[in-house]
């Protein structure tokens, strides 16, 4: 396989924007398939593809958002007006949100570990196939993401969470940099004991 250089800096300089200065146009559909495509394509051991994706696009975001105040409303009693206003206006913050959705088959000789691991790598995978396409990308799992009564509304099983939702479309500001740790600091080399 050939070097990718373009690629290596993708990588060495993404960053992920915030879905609330995210504006038109977001991927259209078949920018979509692609970015999909690209988070089916991480390690999966087993072959189970231990995950799915729920899209909201278009008046799907804003519907969804009523689910979300509802929520909001009835969880947290000391929840302000505008704080229930915000919940419903959610996921219009970006053109486009994928919900990916990690579904564990427990009991099995794959462990259930390594599925929660390939639903992370899906997501990351994701981010960068829509930054490579030239959109901004974010992964946030909130409060809803936890909250019975959305994952009710999702469709959820037993067997499935939340990994993340994930929010694309067009950069307004441009994204500041952020401190990164130390490679020394992080990384060491094992050394058989004496």
């Amino acid at each position: 396989m050939p070097r990718s250089q373009e690629t290596i800096d993708l990588l060495l300089t993404r960053r992920s924007a915030k879905a609330l200065t995210m504006v038109e146009p977001g991927p259209g559909d078949a920018e979509l398939e692609i970015i999909l495509r690209a988070g089916a394509r991480v390690p999966d051991h087993g072959k189970l593809a231990p995950w799915r994706f729920i899209v909201f696009k278009g008046e799907a975001r804003r519907q969804f958002g009523e689910v979300l105040s509802r929520a909001c409303a009835a969880t947290q009693p000391g929840a302000t007006s505008d704080q229930v206003a915000f919940e419903a206006n959610r996921l219009t913050r970006a053109p486009v949100v994928v919900a990916v959705i990690s579904r564990v088959t427990p009991g099995i000789k794959i462990p259930e570990w390594e599925q929660l691991l390939s639903a992370g790598a899906v997501c990351q995978n994701m981010l960068i196939a829509a930054t490579a396409l030239g959109y901004g990308a974010q992964w946030l799992t909130e409060w809803y993401a936890f909250d019975a009564g959305v994952n009710e509304a999702l469709g959820l099983a037993e067997n499935e969470k939340v990994a993340g939702y994930l929010y694309f479309g067009s950069e307004s500001v441009p994204k500041d940099e952020r401190p990164r740790p130390e490679l020394s600091e992080i990384t060491s080399e094992w050394t058989p004991k004496d």
